[in-house]
């Protein structure tokens, strides 16, 4: 089985093998670069989806001969009572030759409030951001802001497999959902 990602990122391409691999044993993930019709650093639920869906469409007509397009996207969204207001979230989308999509979210954390001021005022993307905080190169392609966040206890490998899963439930569970 062949799965196209929308992103050469080496975290969502492990993220995206170790979750398919759990229900389809011959499993290859091929990720490949993919452009969007959104801002580089997705703002609110609505365009973080969208993102992902994108994503996934994307890879799909790059790879034909995949059975499954995958797109995984992270946005900031509004969460009333946060600290900052917003929180990080990713969601991923999983499409299927007979374009059937689903969807599924990961766990959402905040960002310390310098960050979400330097990505909705100054309009910083949130890992170039993160690279200025912690003096990390290419942190979102690393341990992303969560593992750092985190102090290692979730890795963005953990978080992006999350959304990944969310979004297989249905494909899991057929019988109830198609």
């Amino acid at each position: 089985m062949l799965v196209a990602l929308g992103s050469t990122n080496p975290v969502k391409i492990r993220a995206t093998h170790r979750v398919f691999m759990r229900f389809y044993p011959q499993i290859h993930v091929q990720g490949v670069k993919v452009q969007t019709t959104l801002p580089s650093q997705p703002i609110g639920i609505e365009q973080t989806v969208r993102g992902a869906i994108e994503r996934a469409k994307a890879a799909l007509d790059k790879l034909r001969e995949a059975d499954f397009g995958v797109g995984v996207e992270a946005g900031i969204i509004s969460i009333p009572y946060t600290l900052t207001g917003y929180t990080d979230q990713q969601f991923a989308a999983i499409i299927d030759k007979q374009g059937r999509t689903t969807i599924g979210g990961g766990s959402a954390f905040e960002y310390p409030p310098i960050i979400i001021k330097k990505v909705l005022r100054e309009g910083v993307e949130v890992d170039a951001a993160m690279e200025k905080l912690t003096g990390i190169k290419e942190i979102g392609r690393r341990q992303g802001a969560i593992g750092y966040l985190s102090h290692g206890i979730l890795s963005r490998t953990k978080l992006t497999e999350q959304a990944i899963l969310m979004a297989m439930i249905p494909r899991i569970n057929q019988k109830y959902y198609f």
